[in-house]
């Protein structure tokens, strides 16, 4: 399985840290490494592709929380203002990076997703919702040097995309970055390529949802089940659960069943 989603950690939350935890397994979690780590702070801004030093990411979370961006489409009216990334080098060093963002910024999102950007089996970024409080929602990556790429805000305030996951989608040899458009009102499944250090918009397609206002969990995730990688989401209407390829430039769905809260959805992920 590919980069998908997990519960938000936060104590204003109301709901249960068991359901959070249930949550967290059907959504295609992170794996947190603890550490020593040399600190090293830096800011945003757009980082250098491929990196100038060989490093995988290991740990990513948020941090600094902030009530400056009164959304509150994840339950609360808190966000997140900073993201700190753990990277381990080939030579063993590990440090601690610190992106802080600017005052008009925000990441609107849950928790960070370790993404695979070259393939070659070691996570080398994150993927996170960062939020313009007056243009609304982009899905950005960060690396070790700070911001490698983001897709354009959505356009106006108070508008968010939810994240599907990244992976090769196609089989391209080129990893793709998947989410829902406005998950809300336009509904829309939208697949970006990462290539030669850019994002650029390969397919899109309407009809599809994997969030509800308030909720504070995505559902929605990315499988294997030995064909390929596929992105299930569910139907606009909450109903049917749908499992989307990428295939020669478009976005081709079927259905996989009803949709039933939690049990339908993992099963459909687990390829059961």
């Amino acid at each position: 399985m590919s980069a998908g989603t997990v519960a938000r950690r936060h104590p204003l939350r109301a709901r249960p840290r068991s359901a959070r935890r249930a949550w967290r397994a059907l959504c295609l979690g992170l794996a947190l490494v603890s550490g020593p780590a040399a600190a090293q702070t830096g800011s945003g801004g757009i980082g250098h592709w491929p990196p100038s030093r060989s490093v995988e990411i290991i740990s990513a979370e948020f941090n600094s929380p902030t009530a400056r961006y009164a959304h509150g489409v994840l339950g609360d009216a808190v966000e997140w203002s900073g993201l700190s990334l753990r990277a381990a080098g080939q030579d063993g060093e590990v440090w601690d990076v610190r992106t802080v963002l600017p005052e008009d910024h925000v990441f609107e999102d849950l928790q960070p997703r370790l993404v695979d950007l070259d393939l070659d089996g070691r996570s080398d970024a994150v993927m996170v919702v960062e939020t313009d409080m007056g243009l609304g929602a982009a899905l950005a990556l960060y690396g070790a040097e700070g911001k490698i790429a983001e897709t354009p805000h959505i356009g106006t305030r108070n508008r968010w995309l939810a994240p599907v996951g990244a992976a090769d989608l196609d089989g391209d040899g080129h990893v793709e970055i998947a989410y829902i458009d406005r998950p809300h009102l336009a509904k829309t499944l939208r697949i970006w390529r990462f290539k030669e250090g850019e994002l650029a918009e390969v397919a899109s397609k309407p009809g599809l949802t994997n969030h509800r206002i308030g909720e504070d969990f995505i559902t929605s995730g990315i499988r294997d089940c030995g064909q390929g990688s596929e992105l299930i989401t569910v139907s606009g209407d909450w109903r049917r659960i749908a499992v989307s390829r990428l295939q020669d430039g478009q976005i081709i769905s079927r259905d996989a069943g009803p949709f039933r809260q939690g049990t339908a959805l993992r099963d459909v992920l687990a390829c059961r």
